[in-house]
């Protein structure tokens, strides 16, 4: 008997840790809401959108604009695979933030200088954001440097074969009902929760 379906579904994953683990840096109602709101929509969309190809691929439907379809199915796909890198990139208060240790803070001081220049330039890089989107720590296999980029929405310009260590969603829903329209406040608040050991393990796979 076919299966019902053509392609598997996404889901959503588990938070890494309670809605509340982030206090008082990320409200839990801050993670409740985008969590259980938003990214779980990304997910739905995403499903939503297969639902619809597989109509296309069994004739059912003969009107259709495909460009449209591949675009929501991207930005769907590309919001929840994103924000399951974000969910990783903090852990909660008292183990994450601070600066971090092993092979990832040996790089960043030969590349930086130090931790604080590295923390630093990675602060402007978040705050030079335009409008809503996503920053990112790169490591690159073929030079070995870290490098950071943003984009905008959740169609990025990411570089191939260039693995994310770190991701900070600057969306407005990841800090308004907290920080209001202060989004510095926000991401000077990112510092104390950040996901070092979870950068370094990422960092690990790449450098074996």
């Amino acid at each position: 008997m076919a299966s019902q379906y053509l392609f598997k579904r996404y889901e959503l994953p588990p938070l890494p840790y309670s809605v509340n683990a982030l206090e008082p840096h990320i409200s839990g109602q801050v993670i409740d809401v985008h969590y259980n709101g938003h990214h779980k929509a990304y997910v739905n969309g995403a499903n939503a959108t297969i639902e619809r190809l597989e109509k296309v691929l069994r004739s059912e439907v003969t009107s259709y604009d495909i460009q449209g379809l591949l675009r929501s199915l991207f930005f769907n796909i590309n919001g929840h695979k994103l924000h399951t890198l974000y969910w990783h990139s903090m852990a909660p208060a008292g183990k994450g933030g601070g600066a971090p240790g092993g092979y990832l803070g040996d790089l960043i001081v030969k590349q930086f200088g130090s931790f604080d220049r590295f923390k630093a330039i990675f602060t402007e890089t978040m705050r030079s954001l335009p409008g809503c989107g996503w920053t990112v720590l790169y490591y690159d296999t073929e030079t070995g440097n870290l490098e950071f980029t943003t984009f905008e929405n959740h169609y990025n310009q990411h570089i191939a074969e260039l693995p994310i260590l770190l991701i900070i969603d600057e969306f407005e829903h990841a800090y308004y009902l907290q920080y209001k329209n202060n989004r510095n406040g926000y991401i000077d608040a990112i510092w104390n929760v950040v996901n070092w050991e979870e950068a370094e393990n990422r960092l690990r796979k790449y450098t074996k």
